[in-house]
């Protein structure tokens, strides 16, 4: 599986556990930066990212900044995107099976490197269940659409 990865300066430091993580899992991991703690703008990096899901390029990507709140708002504006900000190993699970989410963002000012090692895990290795959950995926679509 390939991950785009992407943080701001708040989250360079866990997004280094997760990718590394991922590594050890076997997925395909490439990181669009930051590749720093210099202080920086995270719609560049989610903007990245989101590039690589929407255009096929990535199965699934990660973002991390401090609370992945501002993540997840500037991925969702990229039409395709379903970003779900997760602090919690149940919601990793819920957002991939019911909600076909393509890209997780995390906080690393809420989790520490274990939980959020965890839920990457969780949301990679968890799939989408499809079944009554597609037909609101295309109601969802559809909003994007305008209809």
């Amino acid at each position: 599986m390939k991950i785009a990865m992407g943080s701001d300066h708040a989250g360079f430091a866990l997004k280094q556990e997760v990718k590394k993580h991922l590594q050890e899992m076997g997925c395909q991991v490439e990181d669009f930066g930051t590749y720093d703690e210099k202080s920086c703008h995270y719609p560049i990096y989610a903007q990245k990212v989101t590039t690589e899901v929407v255009g096929g390029r990535a199965d699934l990507g990660v973002l991390i900044c401090g609370t992945g709140a501002g993540m997840a708002i500037a991925a969702n504006k990229v039409k395709g995107i379903r970003a779900v900000t997760v602090s919690d190993c149940f919601t990793a699970k819920a957002a991939r099976m019911h909600n076909d989410a393509n890209v997780l963002c995390m906080g690393a000012r809420v989790l520490g490197p274990s939980l959020a090692c965890l839920i990457a895990q969780l949301f990679v290795e968890t799939g989408f269940e499809g079944g009554r959950h597609q037909t609101r995926i295309d109601m969802i679509s559809d909003i994007e659409k305008g209809k």
